[in-house]
């Protein structure tokens, strides 16, 4: 799989998005939690007043990177850190943040029932796109989410423009995406969802500044791509500006609400 030719700049819709990083607790099994997740607590968090959308994002419980090694970059995801799962809200408008405080409430109470840890990454207004790279009817049966840390002296404003001016059209020219969705991230501040009860500790050599959603036909596309020499490239793009990629495989992708509307079975 070789760099398209001609850079591809897809439509794209632009969204506010908050995405909550979440491991489960260790003291019972890991599956107990994620049935959790997946049954009540997702009740709680689709009956949020304003929200677009309201996806959980279930990681596979064995993750040690996709991302293949690439000199200078962290691409091994450490036991100790793995990621169970993010839930990715998005709301109908800047408003809608506001407008969830009771259920809010009601979901700071029941995250000592799943989490052990629990981080939110939230973006200014626009800064989660969704870009159109297949057809209504083509289903995705593979994802990777994958997540980026920016190098100390990389700036903020350059890793947002890498993003969406070489990642972006690099991506999207290979042709093989189902699916693809960036986020770009303001600065991590842990009020913004400072839950009672369970942990929040993010160190500053363990934050994220960005991450992408990318969607397969299957696990064999997935596969290939993940081997191909546009990986290659984007990795030697990436190493002046990030410190970390760390590529999840997706179990599944579980959405509750969708164009502000609640499902009354989730649609993966």
């Amino acid at each position: 799989m070789s760099m398209p030719s001609v850079a591809v700049q897809p439509d794209v819709k632009k969204h506010l998005t908050s995405s909550i990083l979440l491991w489960v607790r260790t003291d019972q099994p890991r599956q107990t939690g994620m049935d959790h997740w997946r049954g009540p607590h997702s009740g709680i968090i689709s009956a949020t007043p304003g929200l677009e959308e309201y996806r959980q994002i279930h990681l596979a419980e064995h993750n040690p990177g996709r991302w293949p090694a690439t000199a200078g970059v962290e691409t091994s995801i450490s036991a100790d850190r793995k990621i169970d799962g993010v839930a990715e809200v998005t709301f109908r408008s800047a408003l809608g943040p506001s407008q969830g405080r009771k259920q809010t409430k009601l979901a700071y109470a029941d995250e000592i029932n799943v989490f052990r840890r629990t981080l939110l990454y939230a973006g200014p207004p626009n800064s989660s796109r969704w870009y159109d790279v297949a057809g209504a009817d083509e289903k995705v049966g593979a994802r990777v989410l994958v997540y980026l840390r920016r190098r100390d002296g990389a700036g903020a404003a350059e890793l947002r423009k890498f993003v969406k001016k070489q990642l972006v059209p690099a991506l999207a020219g290979t042709g093989v995406l189902k699916e693809l969705r960036t986020q770009t991230f303001l600065p991590w501040i842990q009020k913004l969802w400072d839950t009672p009860n369970v942990a929040h500790d993010n160190p500053h050599d363990q934050r994220f500044h960005a991450s992408l959603v990318l969607g397969f036909t299957d696990t064999t596309a997935r596969d290939a791509f993940f081997r191909g020499n546009v990986i290659q490239s984007l990795s030697e793009q990436l190493a002046p500006l990030v410190s970390a990629i760390h590529a999840y495989d997706v179990d599944a992708a579980l959405t509750y609400v969708k164009n502000g509307d609640i499902l009354p079975h989730y649609q993966e």
